[in-house]
């Protein structure tokens, strides 16, 4: 298994498996986080169930952290990598591809990705854990102790102009990497040939459609604290 690390191939495919798991995960927190926009107490419910279901905190939840952490070191790893041994950028595609900003920019694009995810956890991940596990307060996610929280917390972290700004921001970035990372993924396991156009397109609407998304609920939660 070691070896398979250190061969760039092993790398790549490990890269790719890594992106698969984090777009799932993406396209199922965006399919939450939606409700908070048309349905507030589903939103509540839901929540409520992914924030005590044993399965998902103990399990998912570590998987997930482990996800993040290992795509992100791979990233760098492959980045320096490819540096070093052809002085180029990782995942540059052949033909009109090598001048895409998006590929010459991966690493950029993702250590944006990175801070951003590094705020998620402070407004969001941190309290969680610590009001969970270290207080040992399950109080706030019981319906009519105090209600549910979920919602109401959400709110608040866009009632910031300049959180709800550095949100946008994000998402952009996320936008632009997946733009390019979408495809490279498919093609690093092989799966491009005679459908990359197909790949392409459904790559395109995936990372246009998720991130356009986040950036509506961040915005409509802001503009409604604003206009209320």
């Amino acid at each position: 298994m070691s070896g398979f690390f250190k061969s760039s191939i092993g790398r790549k495919v490990a890269m790719a498996l890594s992106a698969f798991f984090l777009m799932f995960f993406l396209l199922q927190h965006f399919a939450i986080n939606i409700l908070s926009v048309f349905s507030p107490d589903t939103f509540n419910e839901v929540s409520h169930f992914m924030g005590t279901n044993p399965l998902v905190q103990y399990g998912l939840q570590p998987i997930l952290i482990f996800g993040v952490i290992f795509h992100f070191v791979m990233g760098f790893i492959l980045e320096l990598k490819n540096k070093k041994a052809k002085g180029v950028p990782y995942a540059k595609n052949n033909g009109a591809a090598n001048s895409s900003w998006m590929s010459r920019n991966m690493i950029w694009s993702g250590i944006a990705i990175l801070a951003f995810i590094i705020l998620h956890f402070i407004d969001f991940w941190f309290p969680e854990i610590n009001t969970k596990f270290i207080q040992g307060d399950w109080s706030g996610m019981h319906e009519g102790v105090e209600g549910y929280r979920y919602f109401e917390e959400l709110q608040h972290k866009f009632h910031s102009h300049i959180r709800t700004i550095a949100y946008v921001i994000a998402f952009v970035f996320l936008m632009l990497h997946l733009l390019h990372g979408f495809t490279s993924a498919f093609q690093s396991m092989g799966a491009t040939a005679g459908r990359k156009k197909t790949l392409q397109n459904i790559g395109k609407a995936y990372s246009i459609i998720i991130p356009l998304g986040f950036i509506f609920i961040a915005l409509y939660h802001h503009l409604k604290y604003v206009l209320s």
